[in-house]
């Protein structure tokens, strides 16, 4: 992987939220020129200023739905590999706001293919959805590729209809080309630097910060959680292998982590009471919105062809998760501390690996 890195040119859109920071950190420890094109961090702290990377990339700070501004930066900056991130990427505000969170996320993506379709230099797309776009009949067995898209909530359902319009531009528009195209669906991802509104992770820092006690929506509701290294580590396997092989590899992708990380909330919320003094939660009192209460991936097609494999624990990712925020609490220099963490699930064995020992 670094040496395929290194020098490349690779467009992440949504580059300044919890997921895009880590992986434009990342791919720029891997030596990658990185451009960037997102809105500016919508609060502080953000990941994106806490890793420096607005001193250090190129970007365009524009919206996902400026068609005229989002083709610009594209054929300005003329990237081989595109990672499409942008959205509204939240159940409970899309709520709020529909309106918006279809815009974002579906005219988005449309904005996005358009400007790729008409500019040759790229020859790989990966556009990130949501293990949400399934249509979710609450079964308790994992989501495959093929199965049925939907989504109750604005936010799920716009995400199955990013899959939808990814898929008929890929059969209309670049069956025939050198650019390759393809979707990726992970499951819940926590990690160090996420301070987004409504998460479960980022709510229970500020609790702790504020010596509030968390009011919790859905306690029971079982999610896949994994540290946000996993899937990062398969988009990039995947975009290096739409590059290598194109059409061969552009298709859906689940990248999930172990079936003993699919875990209820209220399993996470008691190791941190355990971990951060003070921390305390309940319920919500009031009646919520609707919210999938049983949601699992099935990832064996990306074990088997991409040769991609979860590495850390539900454990293990929280560990790493409660690390990178005790160390930013405490001042630490949280560069060194993503290096390290990023070295240490590189060079550390996969769960399969370890089971085999």
């Amino acid at each position: 992987m670094n040496t395929f890195w290194h020098g490349r040119r690779v467009l992440i859109t949504g580059h300044t939220g919890f997921k895009g920071a880590w992986l434009s950190y990342w791919l720029k420890q891997l030596g990658a020129e990185v451009y960037g094109y997102a809105l500016a961090p919508d609060q502080e702290p953000a990941l994106f200023h806490a890793l420096q990377l607005d001193s250090e990339m190129a970007s365009t700070l524009a919206d996902i739905c400026d068609r005229e501004s989002l083709k610009s930066a594209v054929d300005e900056f003329l990237p081989e590999v595109v990672f499409h991130m942008a959205a509204q990427s939240l159940v409970k505000p899309s709520y709020d706001s529909p309106f918006e969170t279809y815009q974002t996320n579906v005219m988005g993506t449309v904005n996005l293919l358009e400007s790729v379709r008409q500019q040759p230099a790229v020859k790989a797309v990966v556009v990130v959805t949501s293990d949400k776009c399934y249509e979710n009949i609450e079964r308790a067995w994992p989501y495959r590729e093929n199965d049925r898209l939907g989504g109750h909530d604005p936010y799920s359902n716009s995400k199955a209809c990013a899959e939808l319009v990814t898929a008929s531009y890929r059969a209309s528009f670049f069956n025939d080309t050198a650019t390759a195209v393809a979707t990726v669906r992970a499951g819940n991802v926590i990690g160090g630097g996420d301070w987004s509104l409504h998460r479960l992770i980022p709510d229970m820092i500020r609790a702790w910060q504020l010596g509030t006690e968390m009011a919790v929506r859905h306690p029971s509701a079982v999610r896949p959680w994994q540290h946000v290294l996993e899937p990062l580590s398969g988009y990039m396997t995947l975009a290096q292998k739409l590059v290598e092989h194109g059409s061969k590899y552009a298709e859906a992708w689940n990248f999930a982590p172990e079936q003993e990380s699919m875990q209820p909330v209220q399993h996470l919320l008691n190791i941190a009471t355990g971990v951060f003094s003070g921390f305390a939660w309940q319920s919500e009192a009031k009646p919520q919105q609707h919210e999938a209460q049983m949601l699992m991936l099935d990832a064996s097609k990306a074990l088997k062809q991409l040769g991609w494999e979860p590495r850390w624990s539900l454990n293990t990712a929280l560990e790493k998760t409660f690390e990178w925020y005790q160390a930013f609490y405490a001042g630490d220099d949280i560069r060194a501390l993503c290096d390290r963490q990023i070295e240490s699930f590189l060079t550390e064995p996969s769960l399969f690996q370890r089971a085999i020992l």
